[in-house]
């Protein structure tokens, strides 16, 4: 019996609960208009609108206009496009109403990009408004999305995650039309913009739009699959760069951008041990620079110095050929008469690239003196002093001895 009645107390309460509830979460707008990108789609008079479509993947602007029915506050504007798989939400930001005022919010939301097999589909818009103690639902607008006219969509790009320096690595690649119209005369390119290598344009042919919802022809594809290389110099820098793949024809360009490592363990092909010196007015400064040669091929250097007033500069040799996988040694030789500082560069150069620039300095103090002439005087004082030393011990006489006789006691 108790339990009875505490059951029917509980069903009470709850009847008590569900009243209060729907009360309080009344209606806070009966007038409404909505637009989509400027156009209406949805008003609160019994009028007849035409479909609006959109495009999959574009952002729209929703456009909520209400006449409040009730005072409220934290009310938001809450939209919701449903898609067959995927929906997207978007809010307005919190606001307060008046009963009788008018209100207008913007929002913006994306259109989902589901369409696999169909160049257009219906998509759902909700629009839900919804304060502390009242809300509207308003009524489901059909939507109709359709594809982006052009959309080349890069299904895939793969390459090695790491590369050698010298090294040809390949670039493959595939190509869906994801569009809503016919893509002509398709072409890739990929790059390491950094380096200042590519490879392409490469013509690809032509996509049609899915051919899941088209009888394509024996020659018309939606997909395409291909491989691009590119070569990596030996004189690269290691380190992390930037990939880009493009593909492109006259209506549509799509690039995508990934990371590679790229390892180098001769990244010089020219080192060197100094770049300054400082000798005295007529002596050489003499500098040595190694060319290596990682390639597997020989390699011929042109060893360039530039003009400086003043200063005479000469390499030996000028020409070097360095076969694969080894290294020569180029002598760079600085005179000067005068005292001063001197700057000059040294350009090395294979064919017609610039390998590398080498800056030298060469500090030229007062003139030199002959050391051998110094050492000449030195010796010639020296014997000139022990000349007058023999002469002066030879002309002196022996001093005479005295001579003691004997003597008696």
């Amino acid at each position: 019996m108790n339990t009875k009645k505490l059951l029917v107390s509980f069903l009470a309460v709850a009847i008590v609960m569900f009243a209060i509830v729907s009360v309080s979460a009344g209606e806070i707008t009966e007038k409404y208009e909505v637009e989509v990108d400027g156009v209406l789609v949805l008003k609160s008079t019994d009028i007849h609108l035409d479909p609006v479509s959109v495009v999959a993947g574009d952002t729209i602007t929703v456009d909520v206009y209400f006449t409040a029915l009730v005072d409220d506050t934290d009310v938001t504007i809450d939209l919701t496009l449903e898609g067959d798989k995927v929906d997207t939400q978007a809010s307005s930001v919190i606001f307060d109403v008046e009963a009788g005022k008018v209100y207008h919010k913007k929002i913006k939301i994306d259109v989902p990009f589901e369409l696999k097999d169909q160049r257009s589909d219906n998509i759902y818009l909700n629009v839900e408004i919804d304060g502390k103690d009242s809300k509207t639902e308003l009524p489901e607008v059909t939507l109709n999305v359709q594809r982006p006219s052009y959309n080349t969509v890069i299904k895939s790009l793969t390459m090695p995650n790491s590369i050698s320096a010298g090294e040809t690595f390949p670039v493959d690649f595939v190509l869906k039309n994801m569009g809503y119209n016919n893509l002509d005369d398709l072409y890739v390119e990929v790059s390491i913009p950094e380096l200042g290598i590519s490879q392409g344009p490469k013509w690809v042919g032509d996509l049609v739009y899915s051919c899941d919802a088209v009888d394509c022809g024996d020659n018309d594809e939606d997909t395409v699959a291909g491989r691009l290389y590119l070569d990596v110099p030996y004189g690269v820098v290691e380190g992390v760069y930037e990939l880009e793949f493009t593909v492109y024809n006259d209506d549509v360009e799509t690039t995508m951008v990934k990371q590679i490592v790229l390892n180098n363990d001769f990244s010089q092909e020219v080192i060197v041990m100094s770049t300054e010196a400082t000798v005295s007015a007529g002596e050489n400064a003499v500098f040595s620079l190694l060319l290596v040669n990682p390639t597997n091929n020989v390699k011929v250097y042109k060893i360039l110095a530039e003009d400086v007033n003043g200063l005479s500069i000469s390499t030996e040799p000028q020409i070097v050929a360095v076969p694969a996988g080894s290294s020569k040694t180029v002598s760079v030789t600085a005179y000067a008469e005068e005292q001063g500082n001197y700057d000059f560069s040294v350009n090395v150069l294979s064919g017609e690239s610039l390998v590398d620039s080498i800056d030298f300095n060469v500090m030229v103090e007062g003139k030199t003196t002959n050391t051998t002439v110094i050492l000449t005087i030195i010796l010639a004082i020296i014997f000139l002093v022990l000349l007058v030393i023999l002469i002066v011990l030879i002309g002196r006489k022996p001093e005479k001895t005295e001579d003691f006789g004997e003597s008696y006691y």
